[in-house]
């Protein structure tokens, strides 16, 4: 990442605070190899297919992770662009509108301004990744049988940031030099929830002919 990046994507800018995985764990040791595959510039197609011997379960917990850190961050370098005025829906253009529901505070799906709806993703996210029920970090724990049903709904949820960055926001990612960047972090997004099968295909349409172009 060129020194430019590096100050665009500072830790000031950091949405939320990153979840790391602790040292000496099998997951640490998964998040390292996932890592390495990606530094050393191997295909991603190939870097997110599960490895041999590996636990699906394990594979899919330290990608949500990853991804929420790195889409936490990508929000965060536009989102003081990302306004009630200019965003007040949230919504991927003029065909597709999301509305949030949590099942606390709004138990039936409601249109709230994107920048609301984001602070409510994040939040919900970093309730489930850091609940032990959910994402066991001592080894033994077993994952609970919801666990991939939790993981497309996290992952579903984070995709919806990348429409709305890609069709409102994507001026602002070009001015900061970080295209390449959010592509790239896109692309591995893409290919591990379609290699796994985490993601609704339905849910993919807003972004389908950009896919086409760079995933193909």
């Amino acid at each position: 990442m060129s020194i430019a990046l590096k100050q665009v994507f500072n830790k000031d800018k950091t949405f939320r605070p990153k979840r790391k995985f602790e040292p000496g764990t099998q997951r640490f040791e998964l998040h390292k190899r996932a890592q390495a595959s990606l530094n050393s510039g191997v295909d991603l197609k190939a870097a997110v297919q599960l490895p041999n011997g590996e636990d699906q379960n394990d594979w899919v917990a330290v990608h949500v992770v990853d991804f929420f850190n790195r889409i936490n961050l990508i929000y965060g370098t536009i989102c003081e662009f990302c306004t009630e005025r200019t965003c007040p829906v949230m919504s991927g253009g003029p065909k597709y509108e999301y509305r949030w529901q949590d099942d606390l505070r709004y138990k039936k799906p409601t249109a709230l301004p994107a920048p609301q709806y984001m602070n409510l993703l994040m939040d919900w996210i970093e309730v489930q990744i850091n609940n032990e029920d959910i994402f066991p970090t001592s080894v033994g724990v077993p994952f609970p049988k919801n666990f991939l049903q939790i993981c497309k709904k996290i992952l579903c949820r984070l995709f919806r940031v990348f429409v709305h960055v890609y069709i409102h926001h994507f001026d602002r990612i070009i001015i900061m030099g970080a295209e390449a960047h959010v592509n790239t972090c896109y692309k591995h997004f893409y290919y591990f929830v379609t290699e796994l099968n985490l993601i609704d295909r339905k849910e993919l349409e807003p972004l389908k002919e950009m896919t086409t172009r760079m995933c193909h």
